[in-house]
């Protein structure tokens, strides 16, 4: 009595759908046809019995979570109502191609409320160093310890980078590196 009324009144949750148990299915076989966990399946189901599903019966199946896409140059960002690439382009300061390029296999034209996606980060241009060399900063430096070992003064190194944050220096961040004129620069 009590498991007819509850297929009566199951109501999948969202990111679920019905399915109906035919001849042969236990919830293990449901799970790896449906490529989810069993565990994922009894939580979709309150009060059912994981060791006696029956013909017939109505039961939820979370829709499987795609993998987490490797996102090493930006971050994940789970996409919302309203999203499109062009929207999250513009919001994040990066390109249509770049948020494509970062998701192989992505459908740009149909983005999924939920579906999670890398979000480039913005490179930022490549400064000019008409007279001196370009320097990607490393993990510990510091503008005293690269001024030291090129041999110039920190105060030469942030006069040849203006905006530059001499106390928020990032690993990857492209500085010029001025070099020193003893006679004539060109």
């Amino acid at each position: 009595m009590y498991d007819n009324y509850y297929e009566a009144q199951q109501i999948c949750p969202p990111g679920s759908f019905e399915y109906t148990v035919v001849a042969g299915d236990t919830l293990i076989a449901i799970a790896q046809r449906f490529n989810v966990t069993l565990q994922a399946i009894i939580n979709a189901n309150p009060g059912i019995d994981p060791n006696f599903i029956t013909i017939g019966q109505v039961i939820c199946i979370p829709r499987a979570i795609p993998p987490t896409p490797p996102c090493p140059n930006g971050f994940l960002y789970t996409v919302r109502a309203g999203d499109t690439l062009f929207i999250l382009a513009q919001r994040f300061n990066v390109s249509v191609q770049a948020i494509i390029n970062a998701n192989p296999g992505i459908d740009p034209n149909f983005l999924q409320i939920g579906q999670v996606i890398c979000i480039p980060r913005a490179v930022p241009p490549t400064p000019p160093c008409p007279r001196g060399f370009l320097y990607t900063v490393r993990a510990g430096d510091t503008l005293f310890s690269i001024s030291q070992r090129f041999n110039v003064s920190v105060q030469e190194i942030i006069s040849a980078n203006p905006g530059i944050d001499p106390n928020r220096l990032q690993i990857g961040q492209v500085i010029c590196i001025p070099r020193r004129c003893f006679v004539v620069c060109i």
